[in-house]
């Protein structure tokens, strides 16, 4: 059971409160307590920085699963745990550094409102829970009251390899959005083995690599009619589904409009949708999604898209609506749809118009 330092703390806190702030003998020697004990925490974090900048150095091609910071509104039940992909040398040192800045801002904002404000109390709590906050550190717990060494096979932040990874496991950017990941045996060159013994550097192994929501989006692009859009469907949710390409401004709901005829496009444009998916947002050429499904002869993914009467009315940089496009590519299924909707659609403006003269 992991030991809970608020149990210190709460005592120290009190009895800090009752430290008498003007009898120069008890500030005299709260100052020297002080003084010491943060001069060897000071001590110990800078050895930590050094010792880590040396393993960092021998881990620069080893990449980790590790979680996330946690936050104070994430939901404790759910169905999977999230990880984020990082180097491990350049994790330790950002570990490092972290310790270095937090400690040396306490200390200067501490002795700060010693000086200028007169205060005892942050004085006593330090001295005394200085040594606990810096023992939560994994770096320090690794070398003060472990192993002495940084090694990967300690697991000192909880992570995983890319092969310990399960289905139950979800690998997020630093967005919380998830990441597909695509499994293949490569070399790791220089990648330690993750346990101890006589195993050999440069083993093959199995890695994974991570893709943005970009590219999964050209990926299922390119794989044309044989596209599987599991992948692009997984990764999407509520923050990124309107996401726009670099250069074209694609959005996945175009992707998948542009892909109509590939088998459960028309349940996945429904499901983007759902998720807020915005149809009438134009790429570069100044198109939206239904204006895909027209040049690409997608009438399924049409039907999903006519829903939002307005795309029908919507032009490109060249004046020509959905309609127009589907004509001039001589698309005469997705014709016949477009103008079934706007059929529909001046039937609905006149039976509207009849019921306001009433």
């Amino acid at each position: 059971m992991a030991f809970n330092k608020m149990f210190v703390m709460l005592p120290v806190m009190f009895a800090a409160r009752k430290l008498d702030g003007e009898d120069p003998m008890v500030v005299y020697y709260l100052r020297i307590a002080y003084g010491v004990m943060q001069g060897l925490c000071v001590l110990v974090v800078l050895y930590t920085y050094l010792k880590a900048s040396s393993a960092a150095s021998q881990y620069t091609d080893r990449i980790i699963y590790v979680p996330p910071p946690p936050t104070p509104f994430q939901d404790p039940n759910a169905s999977k745990k999230k990880y984020t992909e990082a180097n491990y040398g350049a994790h330790v040192l950002s570990t490092a550094r972290s310790l270095l800045g937090s400690t040396l801002f306490g200390l200067c904002l501490t002795v700060g409102l010693h000086i200028y404000k007169g205060m005892v109390v942050g004085l006593a709590i330090q001295t005394v829970m200085g040594p606990f906050s810096l023992a939560e550190n994994p770096l320090i717990r690794a070398l003060l009251l472990g192993t002495g060494t940084i090694d990967p096979a300690d697991k000192l932040f909880d992570e995983k390899d890319a092969s310990e990874l399960t289905a139950d496991d979800e690998v997020v950017d630093e967005s919380g959005n998830p990441l597909v990941r695509n499994n293949s045996n490569k070399a790791l060159n220089g990648n330690k083995a993750a346990k101890k013994g006589d195993e050999k550097e440069g083993e093959t192994t199995q890695s994974s690599t991570m893709m943005t929501l970009e590219e999964v989006m050209l990926d299922t692009w390119d794989s044309g009619d044989s596209a599987d859009i599991t992948n692009l469907m997984t990764t999407l949710t509520e923050q990124n589904c309107n996401t726009q390409t670099t250069d074209d401004k694609w959005t996945p709901l175009m992707v998948l409009a542009g892909l109509g005829n590939v088998k459960g496009t028309a349940s996945a444009i429904r499901q983007a949708i759902a998720l807020g998916a915005n149809p009438a947002i134009t790429d570069k050429e100044g198109w939206n999604a239904l204006h895909w499904a027209a040049f690409h002869g997608s009438p399924e993914a049409a039907r999903e898209l006519v829903k939002d009467i307005s795309l029908l009315d919507a032009t490109d940089k060249e004046g020509r609506t959905p309609l127009e496009v589907a004509k001039q590519e001589n698309n005469s299924v997705v014709v016949k749809v477009l103008e079934e909707a706007e059929a529909a659609a001046e039937t609905s403006e006149d039976a509207d118009g009849l019921r306001k003269r009433k």
